[in-house]
Order: structure tokens, then C-alpha cells, then sequence
């Protein structure tokens, strides 16, 4: 009870039904059968309490031994077929849940990979992920427990309901007054539960956010000493929780007990009344004796069959949730243009190549020609039939590949994160094949916007940005995130060992490619001097390493993936000034002919650019060298010089 009414209801049952059904749907068979064995199982139980009518009255009383013994044989026999039905759905209904929940967390996986950045923008982590966790949980719990659970609690209420009324109809007076009055206090003492849990949810929620901040603000609390003031207000947000949780446990406690005393007065009234109408002759012994069973009986089914209710209410909301983000719009690629590995023939001409080749190309379609169309058309509306190589020849899609040199221009592009706020207004740029491109500037000035619109993150709201003349909307998302490399200030590790991080860029690297990639971001020292080397295991987002060590794996990282174009952004920010030049050294070797964009803090680290983009309030307002930037005496002047600071 505590983890259910600490939920809402879903907002659209029967849509959400439907969408789970699908799921439940590919497993008709089996379904099927737990439906058929949870209803042998409810039925004996049911059969088994009105046999005791002709046991008592034609054996018992009659005093036939033989006859009672091969009725006692035929219960027993009738009992283990429900006792085996009810193990055999059991089973049955472990497994097919877990399927089925297993089908649901991988489509979730699977759509989740598919939605644009803007939609995690919007959701903090947490609550993404209690849709994997929560979410998940609860609808497993409800499979296990509450589906095969309700079909035999309805199945019971009902079957025993229609035995009372064949037994006795007038003693079913008083058992349906008893259940009346049993469903109004399920009902008054649910709404009561299902507030004061929706109130322990939230804070349970704030006590679970606060801890998680103070435990990764350790640092910044010992600093400032905030200790006992933060412990205090955990006690504050405790107390508060405690208050809702007892609230909450009292009246959910007091469903069972009270129902049960209702049970008790029900079964006790219906017995003198019914003990009343045997010494009347109104009833006879084995109809009081199987009517009382029946009696005793239906409160506890009616109770299952609520909270059964309360339990699939409760798995529909989490799966609704889970079927909003399922039905959350994927991340639109209408492009059409593909990136492949090439070689150069003698004549100097292209051609596809299935493995690496050192060289990459646009592989851009073209569609049938508009004559070869007409022709076919023509064909047709005189009568004549065009042949196979005819036909082939006007539908056929054929491609021209485009040498990938790294050549990015901006033209007049226009964005914003929201419709109400312009980040970029208007920005023009462009970067030759084989450029380093720097952009320097304040926080929030756009620098690292201008790079998500070349990775096409977000879509511009107005201009063109072309990549090797081509605009990059024409481009499918893959091949153009394939043909970058980023290395972002926040690096982010996996578990798993060293090599495993670094080979991350490029699955099927060797290990003497990993070496390869470590000495190019000069982080193969360090990974050597590790108790277990390139082996080393990394949990925690790698929190056994310095922030400097975790840089130079994310730029090994990006070294190995071979990137045709490589992004920095603020990527040695965290390295020391002598690694940072090797590091430099390096990237110079691996990027030869290639296009970098540069975006840093530390001028020193681009001052080697071919041209410097100084940015203010989405707009370009320098560009040039080192050298020119400074004979400028413009911004960049006063930056380089400190007469003005980076906000």
C-alpha cells in the first residue's frame, strides 16, 4: 500500500491500456493459459466450500462412511488441481512479466538514444531516470503480483457472491449490507491514504535531493563549514517526512484490520441468524455449514480485489509515463547525404572502399533525371512497353562523391535555444580545410552554441551552414557527427578500464591503436605508471584520476576515432601549461589537413590559430590571427593584455 498510493492515477487509462496491451499482446498464448489456470485455481476453491452441502447432508448426517470417503478422495483430488493451477500460473507469470518488462526497458533504451538534445535540456536527470527505475519497478511488481492476483480475487467475489445467493438468498441480505459498508470504508480510507502518501512522495523526493547534493558537495560544505547548518535543515526535511509517512502508514494500516472486524461481525451475525432458520427448518445443516464458509470467505477476496485495483492504477501510471517518453517526437534526420571511407584511384578519381582507407567522402544522391522521366512517360502514352534496362536506367539513384577536406562556412545563420531569446544573430564565418579556427569570448557570448549547430544538435532558425559545400540538413545526423570529434570541459568516463575508455571512439581499435592514441594526447606516462596500466578499471566517472588525467583519456579518446574534424572546447582547460604544449604537438601531427575549432579561456592556447572569432552577445565583433587581432587594439587587445576579463 505504501508504494502505491504514493503515485497518481494515469491520466488517459484507456490509451495507456491499449499501448500495454501491445506489449501483454505479443504473448497471447501464454497469456492465455495463466487466464485459464488462474480460473481452475479460483473455481476449486469455490466448488471445493459448496461440496461441504452434500458432504454434511448425504454422508455425514446419512452416516455413509464408503460415500464420505470417496468424496473426501474426490476433494482432495479437486484442491490439488487447483493447488498445481495456481503454481503453474505462478511460474508462468514470473517469466512472462519479466519478458515483458525486459521488451519495455529496451524499447525505452532504445527510443531514449533517439530524442534531440533540447528534450534532456528539459528534464533534469533524476527524473529520467526514475523512469527506468521507479517506473519499471512498479509495472514489474504489478505483472508479478496484481494481474493473475486480480483475475482470481473477481473470479472469487464473483463465484461466491453467486453461491451465496443459490444457498441462501435471504441470508445474503446481511453479507451484501456487511460488503457495502466494507467497500464505502475501502473507499473513504483510500482517498485519506492516497493524499497523505502523495504528500510523504514529495518529501521523500525533497529529502532524496538534498541528500544527493550534499554528497557531492562535500567539498564546498567543509569549505564554508556549513555542516551543522546543513544538518539541520535534513532534520527539518526529516521531521517533515516522518509526519506524512505516519499519516500516510495509519490510515493504510487500518484498511485490513477494520475490514477484517467487519468480516468478523458479518460472520457472526449470519451465523446466529443462520443457526435461527436450521432450527426453523427454514435452512438445513450442510447449506448453514457451506453458507458460513462462503461467508467467512468474501471479505478477503473483496479486499484483494481493491487493492489489485489500487496496485494496476498505479502500474498504468508508470507505464503511461513510461509510454509519454516512448511517444516523445525522435529526433529528426531527413538527410540523405552519407559519409564513406574512399580511395584514390591512378587518375585520381574516387571510389568507395568498405574499410579505412585514410581519406573520407561525401557520398551525395542524385535523383533520376527529370528527361529520362519524360522519355519513359512518352514511352507509355504511345503504346510502347519500356524494357527492364529502360526502366532501371530512369530509376536508378546515382551518386557523386565530394572529397571531405573540412570546409565549414557559416552564412548569416540566425539561432536560439527558445523562440524568445536569439543566442546567434546573424553569424557569417567560415573555416578552410586544414584551418585552426579559435573562438575566444565572454560566458554566454555563443561560443559553444556556434559548435552544437556544426554537430546540428539544434536546428538553426534561419542562414545556412555548409560543410564541404554542402548543407549539412542535407546531411544524415550519424555521417556528420561521424566525421567530427569532440572533446568537451566536462569529460565524462565510463567504468570499465582505461583501454576500454579510449577505445570508445573507435570500437574495433586494436590495442596498438589505444598506445597509438595514449601517446598522441601524451596521456601514455601516466596510464604506464598505473598498478595495472592501460588495464586499470575507472568507476565514478574516473574519480580515481586527477580532472587533468580524465582530459587527456577524453583527448586519446578523440585521437583514435581518427576524426576528420576535430572540436576542442575548453578541452585542456584543466592541463598544465608544459602538457598542454605536448598535447598541442600532437594534436598538430593527428589533425594535418584538417579542420580544428578551438574554444578557450586561456588565450595562450590560441594564439597559434589561423583565424580568432571574438564573439560578444551572438555576434562577431573581431576576426583575424594573433597578430592582426592585436593590432586591432580592439577586444581582443584588451583581453590578451588584461585590461579586460572574460565574464
Amino acid at each position: 500500500m505504501a508504494r502505491t498510493n504514493s503515485y497518481k492515477r494515469p491520466k488517459d487509462t484507456g490509451k495507456t491500456l491499449l499501448q500495454m496491451f501491445s506489449y501483454l499482446g505479443r504473448h497471447k498464448k501464454i497469456m492465455a493459459a495463466i487466464a485459464v489456470l488462474v480460473a481452475v485455481s479460483a473455481l476449486a476453491n469455490i466448488y471445493g466450500t459448496y461440496l461441504l452441502k452434500p458432504v454434511i447432508n448425504t454422508y455425514v448426517l446419512q452416516k455413509d462412511v464408503p460415500g464420505l470417503i470417496r468424496m473426501i478422495f474426490f476433494m482432495a483430488v479437486m484442491y490439488g488441481v487447483g493447488a498445481l493451477a495456481c503454481f503453474g500460473y505462478n511460474q508462468l507469470m514470473v517469466r512472462t512479466s519479466q519478458t515483458v518488462v525486459k521488451e519495455i526497458r529496451a524499447d525505452l533504451f532504445s527510443h531514449v538514444q533517439t530524442l534531440p538534445l533540447k528534450y534532456f535540456d528539459a528534464h533534469t536527470h533524476g527524473e529520467l531516470m526514475s523512469r527506468f527505475t521507479n517506473d519499471v519497478d512498479t509495472i514489474s511488481e504489478a505483472l508479478n503480483n496484481s494481474f493473475a492476483m486480480l483475475i482470481q480475487s473477481f473470479i472469487t467475489v464473483s463465484g461466491t457472491i453467486v453461491m451465496l445467493l443459490v444457498l441462501d438468498a435471504r441470508l445474503s441480505l446481511i453479507v451484501f449490507l456487511f460488503l457495502f459498508l466494507m467497500a464505502l470504508y475501502i473507499r473513504h480510507n483510500g482517498k485519506l491514504s492516497k493524499k497523505y502518501f502523495s504528500e510523504q512522495q514529495a518529501h521523500l523526493g525533497s529529502i532524496n535531493g538534498f541528500v544527493e547534493e550534499m554528497v557531492a558537495g562535500q567539498k564546498v560544505e567543509k569549505v564554508f563549514n556549513h555542516e551543522q547548518q546543513d544538518f539541520e535543515e535534513f532534520c527539518r526535511r526529516n521531521e517533515a517526512l516522518r509526519v506524512a509517512s505516519t499519516k500516510a502508514l495509519t490510515y493504510s494500516g487500518m484498511t485490513v484490520p477494520t475490514v477484517v472486524a467487519l468480516s468478523y461481525v458479518n460472520y457472526a451475525v449470519s451465523a446466529c441468524v443462520g443457526g435461527l432458520f436450521a432450527l426453523s427448518g427454514l435452512t438445513d445443516l450442510g447449506t448453514l455449514a457451506s453458507y458460513l464458509v462462503y461467508v467467512r470467505q468474501s471479505a478477503m477476496p473483496m479486499n484483494q480485489f481493491t487493492q489489485q485495483i489500487n496496485f494496476l492504477l498505479v502500474a498504468l501510471a508508470s507505464a503511461e509515463r513510461i509510454f509519454e517518453m516512448m511517444n516523445e517526437e525522435p529526433e529528426e534526420d531527413e538527410g540523405t547525404v552519407s559519409l564513406c571511407n574512399v580511395r584514390q584511384r591512378a587518375d585520381g578519381t574516387l571510389e568507395e572502399c568498405g574499410e579505412y582507407c585514410g581519406q573520407f567522402a561525401w557520398k551525395v544522391p542524385h535523383l533520376p533525371q527529370t528527361a529520362q522521366k519524360k522519355e519513359m512517360q512518352m514511352l507509355r502514352s504511345r503504346g510502347h512497353i519500356p524494357t527492364k534496362s529502360q526502366l532501371r536506367t530512369a530509376t536508378e539513384v546515382t551518386y557523386t562523391l565530394v572529397p571531405l577536406k573540412g570546409d565549414v562556412r557559416f552564412q548569416d545563420v540566425v539561432f536560439g535555444y527558445v523562440p524568445e531569446k536569439t543566442i546567434l544573430n546573424g553569424i557569417s564565418l567560415y573555416a578552410k580545410p586544414g584551418q585552426k579556427i579559435a573562438f575566444v569570448g565572454s560566458t554566454g557570448a555563443g561560443k559553444t552554441t556556434i559548435i552544437n549547430l556544426i554537430n546540428r544538435f539544434y536546428e538553426i532558425s534561419g542562414g545556412t551552414i555548409l560543410y564541404d559545400g554542402i548543407d549539412i540538413r542535407d546531411m544524415k545526423k550519424d555521417d556528420l557527427r561521424r566525421s567530427l570529434s569532440m572533446v568537451i570541459q566536462d569529460t565524462h568516463l565510463f567504468t570499465g578500464t582505461i583501454s576500454d575508455n579510449i577505445r570508445y571512439g573507435r570500437l574495433n581499435a586494436s590495442e596498438e591503436d589505444v598506445r597509438a592514441a595514449a601517446k598522441v594526447a601524451n596521456a601514455d606516462s601516466f596510464i604506464r605508471r598505473l598498478p595495472k596500466g592501460y588495464d586499470t578499471m575507472l568507476e565514478g566517472d574516473g574519480a580515481n584520476l586527477s580532472q587533468g588525467q580524465r582530459q587527456l583519456l577524453a583527448i586519446a579518446r578523440a585521437a583514435i576515432s581518427r576524426p576528420p574534424v576535430l572540436i576542442l572546447d575548453e578541452a585542456t582547460s584543466s592541463i598544465d601549461t608544459r602538457t598542454e604544449k605536448l598535447i598541442e604537438k600532437g594534436m598538430d601531427a593527428l589533425m594535418d589537413g584538417r579542420t580544428v575549432f578551438v574554444i578557450a579561456h586561456r588565450l595562450s592556447t590560441v594564439r597559434n590559430s589561423k583565424a580568432i572569432m571574438v564573439l560578444e552577445k551572438g555576434t562577431i565583433i573581431e576576426r583575424g590571427n594573433h597578430e592582426e587581432l592585436l593590432e586591432q587594439r580592439g577586444r581582443y587587445y584588451q583581453l590578451y593584455t588584461g585590461q579586460f576579463e572574460l565574464e
